[in-house]
């Protein structure tokens, strides 16, 4: 099925919270603060121990992120499943992005760090928690993208599995964009390029019943605070699903460009579904 034709500039629903749904926003939003923040304690409390003794490797953190991630969605009441496996091994993985559930959503399966835009770090909130769980922030145009870039090498060479979104940008939940290819560049890089599979995932988000297909789509200019309370307070949740499709191997494809588009082609295909 075709999705509704949108833009980046569609303004979204308007925030409607009675009585029931602001006592659905404490019930839910108190336990979810609480579970978030301790876990943000009690992970840079590990990792004063981890930063010395383990460097730039984190094999005990990447656990609690995890952990907090698949509480949230007991806490919302939001249905949260996987098909597929996540890889292991050295590489990096590839999703659509249409929320800011998406780093709850691919966290909670597997033990990931996310690449995000140099902006993002100096967010209120998300910026510390992403600061705190090893979010590699690159600088996408201007002098810095160089060097940004051979930092996500590093990572990738250091054993991390990162993980980012070639859109560029989030979406309604209902498309995919076309992938930019810029950030492939990084997986031919010398002594990378044999060694190194691409895993595609696909998120397709289920909105409530009787709510609108992009209930949860969070794009464009749309403020965090008002999203998050929406989401909070909905009478009923809807659901995610994780797709993890077959890795890629690096070494299979010429370049970036064929690379990043097989890895679209495969994010695409079960948008037929919805």
């Amino acid at each position: 099925m075709t999705p509704p034709p949108w833009t980046p500039e569609d303004a979204p629903e308007p925030l409607r919270l009675g009585p029931g749904g602001w006592a659905r926003v404490i019930a839910r939003g108190l336990p979810l603060g609480v579970v978030v923040y301790a876990g943000l304690l009690l992970l840079l409390a590990l990792r004063l121990l981890e930063r010395p003794l383990c460097g730039q490797a984190r094999p005990v953190t990447p656990f609690v992120t995890q952990g907090v991630c698949k509480a949230a969605f007991a806490i919302l009441g939001m249905g949260h499943r996987v098909r597929g496996s996540p890889m292991r091994g050295v590489g990096a993985i590839v999703a659509n992005h249409a929320s800011w559930l998406d780093i709850f959503a691919l966290n909670a399966p597997q033990r990931i760090y996310f690449v995000a835009k140099a902006e993002v770090a100096r967010w209120v909130g998300i910026g510390w928690l992403a600061r705190a769980t090893g979010t590699v922030f690159i600088a996408r145009k201007g002098a810095e993208a160089l060097s940004q870039t051979r930092l996500f090498e590093s990572r990738l060479r250091a054993g991390h599995r990162l993980l980012f979104f070639p859109e560029g940008t989030s979406t309604d939940g209902l498309r995919v964009l076309p992938f930019k290819t810029t950030l492939f560049a990084a997986f031919f890089a010398d002594g990378l390029a044999g060694v190194t599979r691409i895993q595609p995932v696909s998120l397709l988000y289920r909105p409530p019943e009787g709510a609108e297909a992009r209930f949860y789509g969070w794009w464009g200019t749309m403020e965090f605070g008002p999203h998050l309370l929406k989401t909070l307070g909905a009478r009923r949740q809807g659901s995610v699903e994780v797709i993890f499709h077959a890795p890629l191997a690096v070494a299979d494809f010429p370049d970036r460009k064929t690379l990043a588009a097989a890895c679209e082609r495969a994010v695409r295909a079960p948008f037929a579904e919805l």
